[in-house]
């Protein structure tokens, strides 16, 4: 806990500012920080006494002759604990140097109860990381549930618990710690298991069934630079597994389908998740079949967007125009246009849901 680099840290720069020379010593009374780096290594014996009882002690001239690599001043002990990790001494009359003794004594025990602190908040950060990365690549194979489960419970967390996985895309690698921040501030349940998975990636294992995509967009109004992924509902490991690469894939196709939105859900990519599987000569004769000569014309975009919002409106002109945000005879000229350019009626549905396929194969594609 008391290291050399730290406790000569402390030395040199307390010796600067107050003009005295302060060693440090471990419990076996050996210096390991000193404002003389000559005395570094050196053995202090009035550290030894002073670790033992955990009191301090002053040493004029004639009491520090008899103690080896003792000068006149005061030694008092570094307390963590209730326990003497070490002691501080500085140089000088006693009487004078007492007050800056205590404050270097009580300097060095806050920065080593902060430093305490900050290694056990690290260790727990990789602990949880190293726990969301098992979940991520779980294979049954290789690990049992149970081990996870386990490893789980040991960080305070329920994996039985349904849980939702957010999984939010950083633009910037090195906001990544200030991004896990603002997530924790939004995410407060105390069994919402966040971390990161890689230099660009944060994953949050909300417990919930519901309130996630809130959640998500409270948090991309914070965060300009982050576009969130979220997958179903998991209730075991494998599931979480399951939630967390959907999560990605939301991720990845909201980036490239998802427009403006910044939060996606996998229920929204479903249909292009499974298009993707497919072969791309398989999709490519598909598209061409079905498009023909439309995807030639100079309002193509348009066309594309036309059959979709179509389809997504459940074949209604008012909605679908309302989706497109043009008017009812525009919307009714675009589906003329589908008609005569392809020889098939857009308003027959089998064809219409066909030609659905065809423009997100071609917009999976672009």
């Amino acid at each position: 806990m008391l290291t050399p680099s730290l406790a000569q840290e402390i030395a040199r720069e307390t010796s600067e500012i107050s003009g005295f020379n302060v060693v440090i010593t471990g419990k076996d009374g050996i210096i390991i920080g000193s404002g003389d780096p000559r005395r570094i290594g050196t053995f202090h014996e009035a550290s030894v006494e002073v670790a033992r009882t955990q009191r301090p002690a002053a040493h004029d001239a004639a009491a520090a002759r008899l103690l080896s690599g003792v000068r006149p001043g005061i030694t008092l002990p570094i307390m963590l604990d209730d326990e003497a990790i070490g002691t501080v001494g500085i140089t000088g009359s006693p009487s004078v140097v007492r007050r800056f003794g205590l404050l270097v004594k009580n300097q060095t025990e806050i920065l080593l109860r902060e430093s305490r602190t900050l290694r056990s908040r690290i260790i727990r950060e990789k602990a949880v990381a190293d726990l969301l990365r098992d979940i991520a690549h779980y294979d049954p194979d290789v690990l049992e549930p149970e081990v996870l489960a386990g490893a789980a419970t040991d960080l305070g967390f329920d994996l039985a618990a349904p849980r939702v996985a957010a999984v939010a895309e950083v633009g910037e690698p090195d906001r990544q710690a200030a991004s896990l921040r603002i997530l924790r501030g939004i995410f407060r349940d105390a069994q919402d298991i966040i971390g990161a998975t890689g230099p660009s990636r944060l994953v949050v294992l909300h417990r919930a069934a519901t309130g996630t995509l809130d959640l998500c967009r409270s948090a991309a109004e914070q965060l300009v630079d982050v576009r969130f992924g979220v997958g179903p509902l998991a209730t075991t490991v494998p599931q979480l597994c399951a939630s967390y690469s959907d999560a990605m894939t939301a991720a990845r196709l909201g980036a490239r389908l998802g427009g403006r939105d910044r939060v996606h859900h996998i229920v929204d990519f479903r249909l292009h998740e499974l298009l993707a599987t497919a072969g791309s000569r398989t999709r490519a004769r598909y598209r061409a079949e079905l498009l023909g000569g439309l995807r030639d014309q100079p309002d193509w975009p348009a066309l594309r967007a036309t059959a979709l919002a179509w389809c997504d409106s459940g074949f209604n002109l008012v909605n679908a125009a309302k989706a497109l945000h043009i008017h009812r005879n525009t919307l009714i000229y675009r589906l003329g246009k589908i008609e005569r350019i392809t020889g098939r009626n857009p308003r027959e549905h089998r064809f219409a849901v066909a030609l659905y396929v065809a423009a997100l194969i071609d917009e999976l594609d672009s």
